[in-house]
C-alpha cells in the first residue's frame, strides 16, 4: 500500500465537498494503515481464539508445544483483540471522524504514521513476550510493562493530533461524537497507565490488586470501546439516513451519566470476594445507575431511525452499525443485572460471564468498527467495495457465529452455575454438562473466523483498489427503481 498521492482537485465542485475530499486525503495514510493494522490483527486473534476455544474441549490439542498451551494461548488472544484489532481500529475511526467533525485537516502527517508502526511493534512484542511465557498473569494487562512505554507515546500523539484538530475546528458546534471521542482519548491514558503502576507496584497484593485489575478491565470497555463505539454510531446513523440526531441534549444526558457512573462498576466482579462490603456494593449501585446512559442512548438511535430501518435491507455500514447499537442496550441490560447478588451468585465462575464479555466486545464494540469500515474507507481510497456478496457473508456469519456464541454459553453458562451451586451434583458431571456447549462455541468461532477472513479479502481488494470508482455506494440490495 503506498501513501497518497497529491493529485489536482477535480473543478466544480461544492465547497464542502471539496473540503471533505482534502480532509480524507490527509487521513488516507494514517487512518487506513491504522485500519488495515486493525484487520491483521484479527486475523491473528481469531487463529489463536480458535486454538484457545478447542483447547476447552480437547485439551490434548497441540500440547506439546509449550508456547500453544492455553494458558498462554488465551491470554495472546486476548490481548491481541484489544491493543491490536481493537484499539487500532479505534484509533483510525477516531482520527478520521474528528478530522470530519472538526472540518480540518489530519495534522501531525510525519508522526501519526509513525505511530502505527510503533503501535504494531508493541504489540507483536507484548505477544510474542506471553506466548514465550513472560505474561504478567494480570487479565487485560497481560504484555510486559516495557510495551506501556511505546503505546503511551503513540496516545500521546493522538490526543495531541485530537487536541489540535479541534481547536483548529471550521465549525462552532461541538458534535456529541466529539464528546465521546474527548472522552475515550483522556480517560485511556490515565487508565492505562494507572492500571500498570497499580498492578506493578510494589505495595499494591492480594485483594487491593483484584480491586485494581478489575477497575481497569471494566473501564477499558466502558472508557475507552463505549465512547469511540458511541461516537461511531452518533456519526453513521444520521449520516446514512440523511436526518439529525433525535435530541441533542439527549445525547449530552447519556454522555455524562456515562462518564459519572461507569467507572464504579467494575467491582461488582468480586462479589463475594474477600473485600470490604462498601467497596462492591459501590460497583452494584454504579451498575445499576448505568441503566440511565443506556436507556438514554437506546431511545435516541431508535427515534432518529424511526422510519428508515428500510435502509437496512441495502446499507452495509447501517446494517453493522444498528446491530452494534441493539447489542450495546442488550449487553448493558445484561451487565446491570449480572451486578445484582442474587444473580451473581449463580453468574460468576461460569461460561455465561464469557457470553456476556464476548456480547459487549465482539457485538458491539467490533461490529460497530466493521460498520465505520465499509464507510470510511471507500472514502479514503476512492474505490468502491468490489463485492456486495461477500460483505453479505461477512455480515450473517460474524452475527450467526456471535449469537451461537452468545445463546449457548449464556444458556449453559447459567445451568452450570445453578449446578455448582447443588452440593449434590459432582463436580465431573458439571463438567460433563458443559462440553457440548464448548464444542457449539467453536463452531462459532469457525463461523466468525469465516466472516474475518471475508472481511480481510474485502480490505484487500479495497486497498489494491480492484474496486470501481467510487461513484455511489456499494448496496446489499439494489434499490427498486422508481
Amino acid at each position: 500500500m503506498t501513501p497518497a498521492v497529491a493529485q489536482p482537485l477535480p473543478e466544480g465542485l461544492p465547497g464542502d465537498r471539496l473540503s471533505r475530499i482534502q480532509i480524507d486525503r490527509s487521513c488516507r495514510q494514517t487512518v487506513v494503515w491504522y485500519m488495515v493494522s486493525a484487520v491483521a490483527w484479527l486475523l491473528a486473534g481469531s487463529l489463536l481464539a480458535l486454538l484457545a476455544s478447542i483447547k476447552m474441549h480437547t485439551p490434548g490439542f497441540l500440547a506439546d508445544a509449550d508456547w500453544l498451551t492455553f494458558g498462554r494461548v488465551r491470554p495472546a488472544h486476548l490481548s491481541t483483540m484489544i491493543y491490536g484489532w481493537g484499539s487500532m481500529a479505534g484509533v483510525g475511526v477516531l482520527l478520521w471522524l474528528q478530522a470530519r467533525l472538526s472540518r480540518v485537516r489530519l495534522p501531525l502527517p510525519l508522526l501519526l504514521p509513525v505511530t502505527v508502526v510503533i503501535w504494531n511493534l508493541a504489540v507483536l512484542y507484548g505477544t510474542v513476550r506471553i506466548l514465550q511465557g513472560a505474561s504478567t498473569g494480570i487479565e487485560w494487562l497481560e504484555f510486559p510493562v516495557e510495551v506501556l512505554a511505546f503505546i503511551g507515546f503513540c496516545m500521546a500523539v493522538i490526543i495531541v493530533a485530537s487536541v489540535l484538530m479541534f481547536v483548529r475546528r471550521q465549525v462552532k458546534h461541538t458534535y456529541v461524537s466529539q464528546w465521546y471521542l474527548f472522552g475515550a482519548v483522556l480517560w485511556f491514558p490515565f487508565l492505562y497507565i494507572l492500571g500498570v503502576v497499580l498492578s506493578e507496584a510494589g505495595d499494591v497484593r492480594g485483594v487491593a490488586k483484584a480491586a485494581a485489575n478489575w477497575w481497569f478491565a471494566h473501564n477499558v470497555l466502558g472508557l475507552w470501546f463505549t465512547p469511540i463505539g458511541l461516537a461511531t454510531a452518533y456519526y453513521m446513523i444520521p449520516k446514512v439516513i440523511g436526518r439529525p440526531v433525535h435530541s441533542y441534549h439527549l445525547s449530552l444526558l447519556g454522555f455524562w451519566t456515562l462518564a459519572i457512573f461507569y467507572n464504579w462498576a467494575g467491582t461488582h466482579h468480586l462479589i463475594g470476594g474477600p473485600l470490604p462490603a462498601w467497596l462492591v456494593t459501590v460497583g452494584i449501585v454504579g451498575s445499576m445507575m448505568m441503566f440511565i446512559p443506556v436507556i438514554t442512548v437506546a431511545v435516541n438511535h431508535h427515534l432518529t431511525m424511526a422510519g428508515n430501518f428500510h435502509h437496512l435491507r441495502t446499507s452495509p455500514t447501517l446494517r453493522f452499525v444498528v446491530v452494534a447499537a441493539m447489542s450495546y442496550t442488550v449487553v448493558s441490560f445484561q451487565g446491570s443485572l449480572t451486578a445484582l447478588r442474587a444473580v451473581n451468585e449463580v453468574s460468576h465462575f461460569t461460561h455465561y460471564t464469557i457470553a456476556h464479555a464476548h456480547l459487549g466486545v465482539y457485538a458491539f464494540f467490533t461490529m460497530m468498527m466493521f460498520g465505520a469500515a465499509y464507510y470510511i474507507l471507500p472514502r479514503l481510497m476512492n474505490t468502491e467495495w468490489h463485492s456486495a456478496r461477500w460483505i453479505r457473508v461477512h455480515f450473517w456469519a460474524t452475527s450467526l457465529g456471535m449469537a451461537l456464541y452468545w445463546l449457548g454459553l449464556t444458556w449453559a453458562g447459567w445451568r452450570q452455575g445453578e449446578m455448582m451451586n447443588d452440593p449434590n451434583i459432582p463436580f465431573l458431571a458439571i463438567v460433563e454438562y458443559t462440553k457440548p456447549w464448548l464444542h457449539s462455541r467453536s463452531l462459532a468461532g469457525v463461523l466468525m473466523t469465516i466472516g474475518h477472513v471475508s472481511f480481510a479479502w474485502l480490505v484487500w481488494n479495497l486497498v489494491r483498489q480492484r474496486g470501481a470508482a467510487l461513484i455511489g455506494p456499494t448496496l446489499l440490495k439494489r434499490r427498486k427503481s422508481a
